[in-house]
């Protein structure tokens, strides 16, 4: 096979990665994560907002009546994002009564301390830290 056929284009270079997910009460969604996990906006579309979690990193919270997709009771996606502090971020989203909020564990075996909770919506989070 050419490699011609397989490069990628541009040099396989990604300006951006967004994460849609989509929501019955999109202002719920946004009040939470940029008012809990204070992701800032980057993008508003009304029906769509882009909410930036790090450099060229993003996540999309989208209407479910505008969007490509509706919002679903099975949620078998998960946002993860790695900190530099784990147990800082545990203390703070506890704070913020957080649902389903886990305590954070050592996973010995991915070299991480994690926990998890959910958004408004059911959706996952999981919070990191590598193990020093």
């Amino acid at each position: 096979m050419s490699t011609a056929h397989t490069a990628r284009p541009d040099g396989g270079q990604v300006q951006k990665a967004i994460t849609f997910l989509y929501y019955k009460d999109l202002p719920k969604a946004f009040a939470f994560y940029t008012e809990v996990m204070g992701f800032p906006l980057e993008i508003d579309q009304g029906w769509s907002k882009i909410l930036r979690i790090a450099e060229n990193a993003y996540v999309g919270l989208v209407d479910e009546t505008r969007g490509m997709h509706r919002a679903h009771p099975v949620k078998p996606v998960q946002l993860c994002i790695r900190v530099p502090a784990v147990d800082r971020w545990h203390a703070y989203l506890a704070g913020h009564q957080a649902s389903g909020l886990t305590d954070p564990r050592d996973s010995m075996s991915l070299g991480i301390r994690a926990f998890v909770l959910e958004d408004p919506e059911g959706y996952q989070i999981e919070v990191q830290s590598l193990l020093l």
